[in-house]
């Protein structure tokens, strides 16, 4: 009977470690992708955007998972790109 109880105890020890690495690592992730989304989500046209690659650039066409991004003052430097690689949104001053 001794080494029931300690199984037991071994059982609630993983869970209780499980459920310790769930708030420590998946949590915080699970969060930060939600924001991430909700901030592609509110992109639109004229926008200036920061790219995972570190390029500033102005939002001039989009569809529903890519965006056409005009990078500097040359008007002929338009990129198409993924929306997921937006890391940062400016909106225009109005």
């Amino acid at each position: 009977m001794e080494g029931l109880g300690s199984i037991g105890g071994v059982i609630l020890y993983c869970a209780f470690l499980f459920g310790l690495m769930y708030l420590i690592a998946f949590r915080p992730q699970k969060k930060e992708k939600k924001k991430h989304e909700e901030l592609l989500a509110s992109v639109a046209v004229g926008d200036t955007v920061l790219t995972s690659s570190g390029f500033y650039g102005v939002i001039i066409d989009m569809t529903d998972d890519t965006v056409i991004v005009e990078f500097g003052s040359n008007k002929n430097c338009r990129i198409p790109m993924q929306k997921a690689a937006i890391v940062q949104v400016e909106k225009p001053e109005a």
